[in-house]
């Protein structure tokens, strides 16, 4: 294989922290900072951002729809060419982790959490506001099912398993660290240790940061409203840091405890409680409607792919993607660097044809499944005349699911179950946001000492409380969805690097398979010479 760089194990030690000092400093200054800037200027920052969301969304529609078909496109090009039987981490290498772990852990970091907050509301969203068809239609019904699962399936874990794939071949095969300056090695090369390199991890921590801990926040409001819906809790500002406080109290344990006993046990155990909830959903539901509804919904989205996946308003003149599809677009390709990272620190072992398969396919098809059992039953409602779901996420789309079950037997259990996983996927997401933090913070070190882990996880829970109490985190959520338009153009840097990269260490294996034959031959023919000469010698005596 390539020639792996060290560079990547050398230990930096400042004030006792084993960090890359102008990444862990700068990026520090710089959250404070923002933090500060955006509680003092609240208002004109939201419109600020959202004035600039609006203008990426006009002039760079085009640009994103083309950019995560792309991506797609080439994953499925190095699944199915002579790529996909390569290794990472080298042909001898062996899985860290079993299959079910690994998808346990992907998906609880991927987009567990916004499963369950949109799993009713979206549907919904896009049946009473649908893009193109009558509203209220069964044609609406449809077309709402055909965008989420647009929205949420392959497009979706694209972003992730890109940049995944790419950071676990350049760290676990090239031996260079887990952070995102890496793809930049074969037009850097060590170039990527200096100023340059520095500048772009920071990018990508703040991102990560503001986007985990906007995310955080806006996941304990939905879980207040759980609380008070089931149990007349108050949903205020109060309710709401003491859940901060807990959540994160939980995922800073799970991050000291590491990957293997602290993220792989809180995922599997979201994964249980998620097919409970589920379960739960089938059994005391419309069972057969479900499964018809999850084969039309799936072959519909199929049939209709290409169009809805390239369609982008261009003889309509409307604007019903600007805060739809190019909103997720931007949102998962900002999120990219966090769960791509994270993806790559697990997927050590695997084949490339494994890894590109496993992220898309598995993932985004038990998400059609739990998007039908829950959406596709709430629009049938819908189109039945009952309008509390309507009702519901038009006044507070936080309520959704718990007003979604509230007709159902043993509503009471089935609520108390949601709010459960609601915030184990929330832990989940906080606990592999700091490794990942931590992991750029640190240059590119996959297990830093636990008291940098903990300050990250910390960190995480203290911006999002103050954000909660000041004010700012729309205009932070807003800034991590503008991110989008600069990551696309690394994105599409890192297919190129990852193409490259593969095709050199594939030459050489091929170099070296032949050279093995050929010793192989060689043996084979020097045996067959000495058995020769040995029957000859005995027929001469």
């Amino acid at each position: 294989m390539a020639k792996k760089v060290t560079r990547s194990d050398e230990k930096k030690s400042i004030f006792g922290l084993e960090v890359n000092g102008p990444v862990f400093f700068i990026s520090s200054f710089i959250i404070i900072a923002s933090i500060v800037l955006t509680l003092v200027f609240e208002k004109k920052a939201e419109s600020a951002f959202t004035n600039i969301q609006n203008a990426v969304a006009n002039n760079a529609d085009w640009f994103f729809i083309l950019c995560v078909n792309l991506f797609l496109i080439f994953l499925f090009y190095l699944a199915i060419s002579p790529f996909g039987k390569m290794r990472i981490g080298g042909q001898k290498a062996k899985p860290e982790f079993k299959v079910l772990s690994w998808f346990a852990m992907l998906f609880s970091a991927g987009m567990g959490i916004g499963l369950l907050f949109f799993s009713v509301g979206e549907p919904i969203m896009h049946f009473t506001e649908p893009p193109r068809e009558a509203a209220g239609t069964v044609a609406a019904a449809k077309e709402a099912m055909n965008f989420t699962f647009l929205h949420w399936g392959f497009h979706a874990w694209g972003a992730y398993a890109l940049v995944g794939l790419a950071l676990a071949y350049f760290t676990y095969t090239r031996g260079l660290p887990l952070t995102i300056r890496s793809i930049f090695y074969p037009f850097l090369g060590d170039k990527i240790y200096g100023k340059i390199g520095d500048t772009i991890d920071i990018f990508a921590v703040l991102a990560t940061l503001f986007g985990l801990a906007t995310s955080l926040g806006f996941g304990v409001e939905q879980i207040a409203s759980g609380l008070a819906y089931v149990f007349n809790i108050p949903s205020g500002i109060t309710t709401q840091v003491i859940l901060i406080a807990g959540i994160t109290l939980v995922a800073t344990v799970s991050v000291v405890l590491g990957v293997d006993k602290g993220v792989k046990f809180l995922s599997e155990w979201n994964m249980r409680v998620a097919l409970i909830l589920l379960g739960l959903a089938l059994i005391l539901g419309p069972t057969i409607f479900i499964f018809r509804s999850f084969v039309e919904n799936t072959g519909s989205y199929l049939y209709n792919f290409i169009e809805i996946s390239t369609w982008s308003e261009t003889f309509t003149n409307t604007s019903w993607q600007n805060d739809s599809t190019v909103f997720y677009w931007g949102w998962w390709i900002g999120w990219s660097p966090f769960v791509g990272m994270f993806i790559a620190r697990i997927s050590k072992g695997r084949t490339i044809r494994e890894f590109i398969l496993g992220v898309l396919l598995v993932p985004s098809l038990v998400t059609f499944f739990w998007m039908s059992a829950f959406g596709s039953v709430a629009i049938q409602d819908a189109i039945g005349g009952d309008m509390n779901i309507v009702n519901a996420v038009n006044d507070d789309i936080a309520t959704a699911l718990f007003v979604f079950f509230e007709d159902y037997p043993l509503s009471m259990v089935i609520n108390v179950v949601a709010v459960i996983l609601i915030a184990g996927f929330f832990i989940t997401s906080s606990d592999s946001g700091s490794l990942v933090i931590d992991s750029l913070t640190s240059g590119g070190k996959i297990d830093a000492p636990k008291g940098q882990r903990v300050f990250w996880a910390v960190t995480e829970g203290t911006v999002a409380a103050v954000l909660l109490i000041g004010g700012g985190l729309q205009a932070l959520q807003t800034a991590t969805i503008v991110t989008g338009l600069p990551f696309a153009f690394i994105l599409l840097v890192m297919c190129y690097s990852l193409y490259k990269g593969l095709k050199e260490d594939h030459l050489e294996l091929q170099e070296k398979k032949e050279q093995k034959e050929m010793e192989n031959y060689e043996e084979i023919v020097n045996e067959i010479v000495k058995k020769r000469n040995l029957d000859k010698n005995k027929e001469q005596h």
